[in-house]
């Protein structure tokens, strides 16, 4: 096991392990009329991935399941870190690096990715539907805070084989 594994199994477990709190802060950024408005957009960026019905890695999947969603809100994070200086928004964009490490020459598909999101809609909204009707934005947050409080950690087994799943899903998924 190399060291870059190491580090991985080290922290996806604790990411997957706070997706919930992440969320909830999140949401409460998209909330905050006084934040960056471009810090907001990616922070309902990286929301509304967790309702959109076809993600990278489905949620279901042992394990893997909803570290597509943690990987978001860090590519998402880092996006609009240079807009505030919020502590969710450092915390989650600080992670990005092991993720780049990590993907290596995937990585740019996955920022290219997160960056479509702005446009694709979840659950029938998109981000330009959640700030341009205060209705919209309401509602989201009251579902991203429901999701948050019915969420339960998956297990994510520090196994090397992990990784090189999630490598491979990853590598299959991101679109080219």
């Amino acid at each position: 096991m190399t060291e870059l594994d190491s580090r991985c199994l080290e922290a996806f477990p604790t990411w997957l392990r706070t997706l919930g709190e992440d969320a909830r802060e999140l949401a409460i950024l998209v909330e905050n009329d006084a934040a960056p408005a471009e810090l907001r957009r990616n922070a309902a960026v990286a929301l509304n991935y967790l309702f959109k019905s076809l993600d990278l890695i489905p949620d279901g999947i042992e394990d893997l399941g909803f570290i597509d969603d943690a990987f978001v809100f860090r590519v998402a994070a880092s996006r609009g870190q240079a807009d505030g200086g919020h502590a969710i928004v450092a915390r989650l964009a600080a992670d990005t690096e092991l993720i780049s490490e990590f993907l290596a020459d995937d990585f740019p598909r996955l920022e290219a990715y997160v960056a479509s999101l702005g446009g694709a809609a979840a659950r029938g909204r998109t981000v330009d539907d959640i700030f341009g009707d205060a209705a919209v934005r309401a509602d989201f947050v009251r579902e991203v805070k429901s999701w948050a409080d019915g969420y339960s950690e998956p297990g994510f087994h520090r196994d090397a084989k992990n990784l090189v799943k999630l490598k491979s899903f990853l590598a299959a998924k991101l679109p080219k």
